[in-house]
């Protein structure tokens, strides 16, 4: 544990919550106490406490306005309430993923856990999205009731909730006493959108320091509900305020699922992007070359050394880099490990994320190689060519490295 807590400092910041993920996560009961930003003692953690904010505001939201929307007969009111339960769970995945991802390599998940925060992540977003289609579904049939429906059989619809009643829950159950939803859900509304739009600021500021997706998927729930409220609050108010006008309701849970599922589908599109090991963006690689380039300077012999390539994959908050190096032909293995040490120690410590550095040298004089041209083609079988097994080692000096 005394390494953990010191990588912990060495690495400014950045892995505040490892000794955390590591210390709550010995297997067996991970079902529970493995959510470190939740069980985790340390509240100085801005990822802990932002995190337990957000959960504690999501359930006390989705009860006060599951029962306010009941009460105050609004439809947008209780689309929104549905919503908050969504985010609810999605906090309680956050919580159980981020302290996994940190956790160190096994032989048996060598490329660490950074995965399992990818497939958290792609979790919460689908629920959002298949959330946001049945909210959806359910404003359509009510207004196809009000508009299309002639006015009998929608009020019969609207007062008892026959025929639809049964296909979405208790959506409809209260339309018939009064029609429009009352004037204190406004109320209701406009305080979700002034705690939403801070839980959004403040935890969108972590998940930045952090490079973390699945925080920031988190901030954008808060945002997302905060927009919501907002909907709810302006449906609310017209419903009230305008003459005959309580289909505005309904329309205001139909804004509120189109944004759910807008948030749902790109949240969902990254997390899918990740787990692909889609690479690296453009900000991350320039911060990893330029840091590459100082600690060469730092090395009596760096001068001679040229960086050829940058690759990697994001895994969780975890970048996994992959670095090409041309060193002088005649050097020795002694002379590249100086140079390794350097790399690794600068890029690890400065920028923020990267776990994993896996660095190839190859002679400068020797021509440029193909990008991939580690990967054996496909059409090479073992049968037919035994030879890869020798002579195809291009990633054999990265394998050594391997931390």
């Amino acid at each position: 544990m005394g390494t953990q807590h010191q990588q912990t400092r060495d690495h400014s910041g950045h892995n505040h919550s490892h000794g955390h993920g590591h210390s709550h996560g010995f297997g067996h009961h991970h079902h529970h106490h493995d959510n470190a930003y939740l069980t985790s003692k340390n509240k100085n953690d801005a990822g802990v406490r932002i995190t337990r904010i957000g959960l504690y505001s999501n359930l006390g939201m989705a009860i006060a306005k599951g029962a306010g929307g009941y009460a105050f007969n609004s439809q947008s009111m209780i689309a929104d309430a549905w919503h908050s339960l969504t985010d609810l769970a999605s906090d309680i995945l956050t919580l159980a993923t981020v302290s996994w991802s940190l956790r160190p390599p096994t032989a048996a998940f060598p490329q660490g856990f950074g995965k399992v925060e990818s497939l958290g992540s792609l979790g919460v977003s689908s629920m959002l999205l298949i959330g946001g289609l049945f909210m959806c579904m359910s404003s359509c049939e009510t207004l196809h009731a009000h508009f299309f429906l002639d006015a009998d059989a929608a009020r019969a619809l609207l007062e008892h909730g026959h025929g639809h009643g049964h296909s979405h829950g208790h959506h409809h159950h209260g339309h018939g006493h009064g029609g429009a939803p009352s004037l204190h859900a406004a109320w209701l509304a406009a305080g979700t959108v002034a705690i939403k739009e801070w839980l959004y600021h403040a935890t969108m500021k972590v998940a930045r320091e952090r490079k973390s997706s699945v925080l920031a998927s988190n901030a954008v729930h808060h945002r997302v509900d905060s927009l919501t409220g907002i909907v709810a609050l302006l449906a609310i108010l017209g419903a009230n305020l305008l003459k005959d006008a309580t289909w505005l309701d309904p329309v205001g849970g139909l804004f509120i699922s189109l944004l759910v599922i807008r948030a749902g589908f790109s949240n969902t599109l990254s997390a899918l992007y990740e787990l692909a090991d889609k690479s690296i963006d453009e900000e991350v690689r320039d911060s990893i070359t330029k840091h590459v380039g100082k600690s060469l300077e730092g090395v009596a012999q760096g001068a001679e050394v040229d960086l050829r390539d940058v690759t990697g994959v994001k895994s969780g908050q975890n970048y996994l880099v992959d670095l090409e190096l041309g060193v002088p032909s005649l050097w020795t293995v002694e002379d590249v490990r100086g140079v390794e040490e350097a790399v690794r120690t600068r890029v690890g410590e400065k920028v923020r994320g990267v776990r994993r550095v896996r660095i190839r040298f190859v002679p400068k004089t020797a021509p440029v190689p193909d990008r991939f041209d580690e990967f054996i083609p496909g059409d090479v079988s073992a049968r037919s060519s035994p030879e890869p097994e020798e002579n195809g080692n291009g990633n054999g000096n990265g394998h050594r490295k391997a931390e």
